[in-house]
């Protein structure tokens, strides 16, 4: 039986315009109601999930920054910042190579220069920015470091594979195409998962994982039962036990209908 879904949100149950359909947001205050927990587990800053919880009715823990933190009502049950040393050797590449860089920070993101990069980037996730000089700020409780390119997806993958190999002992990936997230090698989504399970007392079949990218390989393996959506990259649905439909056709909604029994379509 599943007392566990463990759900990424943009290109899972978010889709690509920022919106929910109605129907996955029935399906989660059903599965809520159903005494199913439901948690967001996201690469997201904190303070960018929160309000998603709050619009789908959630009260469960959120899981935010590939697995970095863990914060349930103000209280931190999950921490794994990356080390300032780190942080510093990763700014100074950023700045040689003319590298945007998110710094995020005590659950603040901070960048250089307010540009179209970062308008994009915040204008789609309703998330405030401070602009100021990397150097001057005092490097400390460091969530993740961000690498964004929205126009090269080969130039990000080219920056993950380097920094993975210069940093093998960090946590390194693609969250999208544009976007090689930086953080603690226990920053995963599959570490803050399993420390759910355990601070709940489940066993890893009860937990059902659902992702779209491969920042969602860490999730689904943490998983009993590892869904992967239709929209997905082909690495995770190669990982998956089930493929479901895309974001836009409700397969988070479908994925619930054929695991979680007495579960379907009409009821929501």
């Amino acid at each position: 039986m599943i007392k566990l879904i463990a759900t990424d949100i943009d290109g899972t149950i978010l889709k690509h315009n920022f919106e929910f359909n109605q129907e996955v947001k029935d399906c989660i205050k059903k599965l809520t109601n159903d005494g199913i927990k439901v948690v967001l587990v996201t690469g997201r800053m904190h303070s960018a999930a929160d309000y998603i919880a709050e619009e789908l009715g959630l009260e469960t823990p959120i899981i935010s920054y590939q697995g970095g933190l863990i914060k349930h009502e103000n209280k931190i049950l999950y921490e794994k910042n990356l080390d300032p040393q780190y942080a510093k050797e990763i700014i100074k590449w950023a700045k040689k190579n003319k590298v945007h860089l998110n710094l995020y920070m005590n659950d603040r993101l901070y960048v250089e220069k307010d540009d179209a990069i970062i308008r994009r980037y915040t204008g789609e996730r309703l998330a405030g920015f401070k602009v100021k000089s990397f150097e001057e700020l005092e490097l400390c409780r460091i969530n993740k470091l961000l690498a964004i390119d929205f126009e090269d997806e080969k130039k990000v993958t080219g920056w993950q594979d380097y920094l993975a190999t210069e940093y093998e002992n960090l946590h390194i990936v693609k969250s999208t195409p544009y976007f090689c997230e930086i953080c603690h090698q226990h920053a995963k989504k599959s570490d803050a998962v399993n420390f759910l399970k355990e601070h709940w007392g489940l066993k890893r079949e009860e937990i059902m994982t659902i992702g779209d990218q491969n920042n969602d390989l860490e999730l689904l393996s943490a998983g009993g039962i590892k869904v992967a959506m239709g929209n997905a990259t082909e690495e995770l649905k190669e990982v998956a036990d089930y493929v479901t439909d895309t974001v836009c056709n409700n397969g988070f909604v479908k994925a619930v209908e054929k695991f979680i029994r007495g579960y379907d379509e009409a009821k929501f």
